[in-house]
């Protein structure tokens, strides 16, 4: 190996290596515990980022959202920050096992941290924990409990750090379960405005039980809601436009589908 070669990182014995966005992005993950969903590629999809702007990702994980972002959007400068070193470590291989160094960038820091700077990103997405402190049972796994279930931040504090964080007019996207749309529509209101609210119907004439929901800050429109976009159709397969997106790397456009509202 000469010095200029990198060694592509690989899996361990408790982890696997799976394939997103038709195999374009390949992620590393641990067997037990958190685990890149759906809605990790739903959301990176959701965010209208151009060539040259920056995106920041509170909670990365183990990179999914920052990298399918990076990876459909070139030119991109998508930045990432989490709280746990096991999930920090997880990423920044990811990112290097997609030859994403220069476009995804890894760095400790939480999400109740308003220190730094203000107003600095032109995007900022969230996947926050679903469920409220206490109201479930938390998963025994400690990275999986963590995403899954609030515990040193609730949902008021991810969206006052997305807000802090984003410029004026620029979007704030987030991806949650659909019964507590009316707390994120509350954080959100008179800073965050122009919302589209894109419901996710696992298949037709079925509840959605996860939304995405974008506004932009400093903005005052009232809320639009979307048709939405049915995920299943028969047999459980993938309707032709999930498939676009979750395979071929097709941008969702919220504001496309908000128009046919």
């Amino acid at each position: 190996m000469t010095c200029t070669e990198v060694s592509m990182p690989s899996p361990t014995d408790s982890e696997t290596i799976d394939d997103f966005l038709g195999g374009a992005v390949r992620l590393i993950q641990p067997k037990a515990g958190y685990r890149v969903s759906m809605d990790t590629v739903l959301l990176a999809a959701a965010v209208p980022a151009l060539s040259g702007e920056t995106v920041l990702e509170g909670g990365v994980g183990t990179g999914g959202a920052a990298i399918c972002l990076a990876h459909r959007t070139k030119g991109v400068h998508v930045a990432g920050i989490d709280l746990q070193a096991g999930m920090i470590e997880l990423a920044r291989r990811n990112v290097l096992l997609n030859n994403l160094s220069t476009s995804v960038s890894i760095e400790e820091g939480c999400i109740t941290d308003l220190s730094g700077p203000q107003s600095q990103y032109d995007h900022v997405m969230l996947n926050p924990p679903y469920l409220p402190a206490g109201k479930a049972i938390k998963p025994p796994e400690e990275g999986k409990g963590i995403a899954h279930m609030e515990s040193n931040a609730s949902l008021k504090d991810w969206l006052r750090f997305a807000i802090h964080k984003v410029k004026n007019k620029g979007t704030v996207t987030i991806v949650c379960r659909a019964d507590r749309l009316d707390e994120i529509i509350a954080h959100l209101y008179r800073r965050v405005g122009d919302l589209i609210i894109m419901p996710l119907w696992p298949r037709a004439g079925v509840a959605a039980k996860r939304v995405i929901i974008q506004g932009r800050k400093g903005m005052r429109g009232g809320a639009t809601l979307s048709p939405g976009l049915i995920l299943h159709g028969t047999e459980d397969r993938y309707t032709a436009k999930a498939l676009s997106i979750l395979m071929d790397g097709e941008a969702l456009d919220l504001k496309a589908f908000a128009s046919k509202a």
